[in-house]
C-alpha cells in the first residue's frame, strides 16, 4: 500500500508544479506545506526498505511530503527561469565537498544498505534546502517563509502542553527528541527575538513572531533538556548584544525589559523542576556518554580517513568488531550501552565518515556562522537586520550543543 500511496503522491508532483508555473502567488503554498508536513513528519513520509530497530541516525530510505513539495517547487522554479542552480552559493558547495567526503566511508561500511539510508536523508536534505533558498532568491518573499516557521513554533507547543497533560517528564513536541526541540527552539526562538527587539508587537507579524519566541522559550524550558538550559542565556544573549551594538533599536530598553520579565516570570513557575533534573539526573548517562566518546576514538584511530562507515555505528559497536573492548567500559551496565549512539555530532561524523569530513562540516557549519557576522553590517538599517542577529546566537548555541548531543543527524532537523 505505501508503494502505490508513493506512486500516486510522485505522479502528482509535475501537475503541482505546473500549478506553480503558471501562479507563482501559489508557490508560498508549497513552502507552508513543507513546514506543515513537518507538523505531522511520521504521518506524512513512507519509509522504503525500513529498519525500525536498528540504532543509527537513518532508518530507512524515507520519502516525505516535504521532499514532493520540494522537488515541485524546484521544477516551477525552473520552468520559471528564475531557478540559479544547483549550487548558487558558497554553503551549497561545501555542503557538497562534506558529502563527497562521506562516500568513501561505503567501503568499510559493514551494511552497504544502512550506510545507503544516511546517503538519501543528506540528498533528500539537500533538496529541502535548495528549495527554500531558491524560493526565496526567486521571490524575496521572506515574511511568508517566517510566518510559516512562527505558525510551526506555536503547534509545537501545543503539542508539549498535551504531552505535559499526559504526564511525559520531557515533552519532546513534534520531534523525535527533546534535545531536538530543544536546539530547533533555540534557532527559531532567536530569530524571533530579535525580531521583537528591533520592530517590537506592531501589526499582526509583530504580535505572531513575538508570542513565537515567547513560546520557543517555553518549550526549550519544558524539555528539561540540561544543556539546553545552561545555554539559552548564551543564545539570547549573543542576539541581544548583536541587535544592541550593531542595530541599536530606539526602544531597545523599552522592549527588553518586558519580555524578560515575562520571560523570568515562566521560568521561575518551572523552576524547582528544572533544578530537580540537575541535581537528580542519573550518574549513569554522564559515565554512558564518555564510554561512547571512547569507543568513537577507538573506530578514529582505526579508520582516520574512510571512518568505519556512515550510518553503521550501530553495527561496529557489537561484536565481532572490537571497538566497544578497547574503550574500557566501566559502568558496570553489561552490553546495555551499546544500543546508543556516541552523544557529540563531531565525534559521530569523524568516527563513521574519518576526520576529512568531520573538516568539511566544520567549515561548513563557519561559513554560516561567520556569514551571520558579515551581514549584521550589510543589513543593518534594513528591515532584515534581525535574521543574521537572531541566527548568530540561535546557530552558536546549536554548534556548542552539538558538542553533547548527536541532534544534527536525526531525522526531522531540516
Amino acid at each position: 500500500m505505501k508503494y502505490v500511496l508513493f506512486i500516486i503522491a510522485a505522479l502528482g508532483v509535475p501537475p503541482l508544479a505546473f500549478l506553480f508555473y503558471m501562479n507563482r502567488g501559489w508557490m508560498r503554498y508549497a513552502v507552508w506545506g513543507m513546514l506543515a508536513a513537518m507538523c505531522l513528519y511520521h504521518n506524512t513520509a513512507i519509509n522504503f526498505f525500513s529498519d525500525e530497530f536498528y540504532r543509527g541516525s537513518s532508518r530507512g530510505m524515507e520519502v516525505s511530503v516535504i521532499h514532493l513539495l520540494a522537488f515541485a517547487l524546484i521544477l516551477a522554479l525552473i520552468a520559471c527561469r528564475r531557478f540559479k542552480g544547483w549550487f548558487p552559493e558558497t554553503g551549497f558547495w561545501l555542503y557538497a565537498i562534506y558529502f563527497l567526503l562521506c562516500l568513501p566511508s561505503l567501503k568499510t561500511a559493514a551494511d552497504g544498505m544502512i550506510a545507503w539510508y544516511e546517503i538519501w536523508k543528506m540528498i533528500m536534505l539537500y533538496l529541502v534546502y535548495l528549495a527554500v533558498y531558491s524560493y526565496l532568491n526567486a521571490t524575496g518573499n521572506v515574511r511568508a517563509v517566517l510566518s510559516g516557521i512562527a505558525v510551526f513554533v506555536i503547534f509545537n507547543m501545543l503539542v508539549v502542553v498535551k504531552d505535559h497533560f499526559a504526564g511525559s517528564y520531557q515533552p519532546h513536541g513534534v520531534f523525535p527528541h527533546q534535545n531536538s526541540l530543544a536546539m530547533a527552539m533555540h534557532l527559531f526562538g532567536t530569530l524571533f527575538f530579535a525580531f521583537y527587539v528591533m520592530n517590537g508587537i506592531r501589526g499582526r507579524t509583530g504580535k505572531l513572531f513575538a508570542a513565537a519566541a515567547l513560546l520557543a522559550i517555553a518549550a526549550t524550558a519544558r524539555s528539561y533538556s540540561r544543556l539546553a538550559l545552561a545555554l539559552m542565556p548564551m543564545a539570547y544573549g549573543i542576539a541581544c548584544l548583536a541587535c544592541f551594538v550593531k542595530g541599536r533599536p530606539r526602544a531597545f530598553w523599552r522592549r527588553l525589559v518586558p519580555f524578560l520579565v515575562i520571560g523570568l516570570m515562566g521560568f521561575a513557575v518551572m523552576l524547582p523542576r528544572i533544578v530537580e533534573r540537575f541535581l537528580h539526573a542519573p550518574q549513569s548517562s554522564g559515565d554512558t556518554r564518555v564510554e561512547l566518546a571512547r569507543c568513537a576514538w577507538e573506530m578514529i584511530k582505526d579508520e582516520p580517513v574512510r571512518g568505519v562507515g556512515i550510518n553503521n555505528w550501530g553495527i561496529k559497536i557489537n561484536s565481532p568488531y572490537p571497538y566497544a573492548e578497547l574503550a574500557e567500559r566501566n559502568t558496570n551496565r553489561g552490553a546495555e550501552f551499546r544500543d546508543g549512539i556516541v552523544e557529540t555530532v563531531y565525534l559521530l561524523v569523524c568516527a563513521e565518515c574519518g576526520i576529512p569530513a568531520l573538516v568539511a562540516m566544520l567549515c561548513w557549519f563557519l561559513w554560516y556562522w561567520l556569514s551571520c557576522l558579515r551581514l549584521l553590517g550589510r543589513l543593518k538599517g534594513t528591515k532584515l537586520f534581525f535574521i543574521p542577529a537572531g541566527l548568530l546566537g540561535g546557530l552558536a548555541a546549536d554548534y556548542v550543543q552539538s558538542c553533547f548531543e548527536w541532534v544534527l543527524r536525526q531525522q526531522l532537523n531540516i
